[in-house]
């Protein structure tokens, strides 16, 4: 297949950016073209604010240069990982004029809420969840901070929302969980055009040692994130073991004089990927501290191709990951008490945590391999093509190929 694919790069790089390049590396391993169009979030400072807030809506230069290269390459399918907010959605117009079928990868709340969190002053917030526009959002200035900024997005997902945007020009949407699926329903989009495609781990790091005494954090350092109910159960709650804090992000000072004060919390900062999982590997538990809605929690599978235990707060789509007692333990969100409990428990009996560890790295091969995931994606192209409609023989010969697929499959079951 030839792909085109579609990111808009944020300046703090993040999951979904690493999600992008996963799935670039799974197409090309496999044989497929990847034609990329990337943006990168840098630009905006160098450009004029109002232009980019209006742009929003609609860039027109994004839709001027995706009809050239749909045009040009006539890819089966143009796969949009962000578009906001340099991007736009005018590139799923651009590919309507192509014929070219659109599949929308939701990693976040964007087109819900226009700070994309589903979160305000850490707690859960859905007070535009059902509003066609998003006033409060305004008036509490959810968009960085700016009350002319969130009319800007707010805007912007009103004006699709009237245009039909999102009913009628995206193919098929794929969610992280299925939770993340619940809440889009609320666009009104239809059940069976949403499918659930949990991230992956890659490169496959291998089971670590988990034999250092640490516990371990890794993630941006923000309110949602859950770093003050952190910080303060390694203060207040008598920890019996070390914490090391990797990451960046607004909270960045707290936790560097959190550092200084407490020897037990060492921060470590921004640190390259493969480090991360090689840390994961050698902690005896990941904490996961969310209070916001994450839309999967991509450290916790992280920290299972480790073999490491995590322990997490019950809050929304973290929820489908862990299992309670078997793979981690759930804490109250944001009570740092119950957190350290929590942490304390997986330490407590060796034998069980080496359980954990167990079923750990056996939910993440049965889930969350790089090859399994491939595999859901290409059903999900298949699917976008189906349900476009633009190219008959295409469809038939993507048919042929499913029923090869599945035959190959029961050929090879032992039943």
């Amino acid at each position: 297949m030839k792909i085109l694919v579609c990111h808009n790069y944020y300046k703090v790089r993040g999951g979904e950016d690493q999600c992008f390049e996963d799935e670039i590396a799974q197409l090309e391993s496999n044989g497929h073209t990847v034609i990329p169009y990337i943006r990168n979030n840098d630009s905006i400072d160098r450009n004029n604010q109002l232009a980019v807030a209006l742009s929003t809506a609609w860039n027109r230069k994004s839709y001027r240069e995706m009809r050239g290269l749909l045009r040009v390459h006539k890819p089966d399918v143009l796969h949009c990982t962000n578009t906001f907010p340099l991007i736009s959605p005018s590139v799923y117009y651009a590919a309507e004029v192509q014929s070219t079928p659109v599949v929308q990868a939701l990693h976040n709340f964007r087109l819900l809420c226009p700070d994309a969190f589903l979160c305000r002053d850490s707690k859960v917030c859905e007070k535009c969840l059902k509003k066609k526009f998003a006033w409060p959002a305004i008036q509490h200035k959810c968009y960085r901070g700016s009350r002319a900024g969130s009319f800007a997005v707010s805007s912007m997902l009103a004006a699709h929302r009237l245009m039909g945007t999102w009913k009628n020009k995206i193919h098929l949407y794929y969610t992280l969980t299925e939770f993340s699926k619940s809440k889009l329903l609320n666009l009104g989009i239809q059940s069976d055009r949403i499918v659930v495609k949990p991230n992956c781990v890659h490169p496959d790091p291998g089971v670590g040692q988990g034999d250092q005494n640490f516990a371990l954090f890794a993630g941006r350092l923000s309110d949602e994130k859950g770093i003050y109910a952190l910080i303060d159960a390694w203060n207040s709650h008598s920890p019996n073991i070390p914490l090391k804090i990797i990451g960046d992000g607004p909270l960045a000072g707290e936790v560097k004089a959190a550092a200084e004060a407490n020897p037990l919390i060492e921060w470590l900062g921004r640190l390259p990927f493969t480090e991360v999982l090689s840390l994961m590997g050698q902690a005896k538990v990941v904490v996961v501290p969310s209070v916001f809605y994450e839309t999967f929690g991509r450290i916790i599978i992280e920290a299972y191709s480790s073999g490491t235990p995590v322990v997490a707060s019950r809050i929304g789509a973290m929820q489908e990951l862990i299992l309670h007692g078997e793979t981690g333990f759930f804490f109250e969100p944001g009570n740092s008490e119950d957190l350290m409990a929590k942490v304390k428990a997986v330490l407590s009996d060796e034998t069980a945590r080496q359980k954990m560890r167990t079923a750990a790295r056996l939910g993440f091969e049965a889930k969350y391999t790089f090859d399994h995931n491939f595999q859901i994606l290409l059903d999900i192209y298949e699917q976008a093509i189906v349900n476009a409609g633009y190219d008959e023989d295409r469809i038939a010969e993507i048919k042929q190929s499913k029923a090869a697929r599945s035959s190959a499959v029961a050929a090879r079951s032992p039943l």
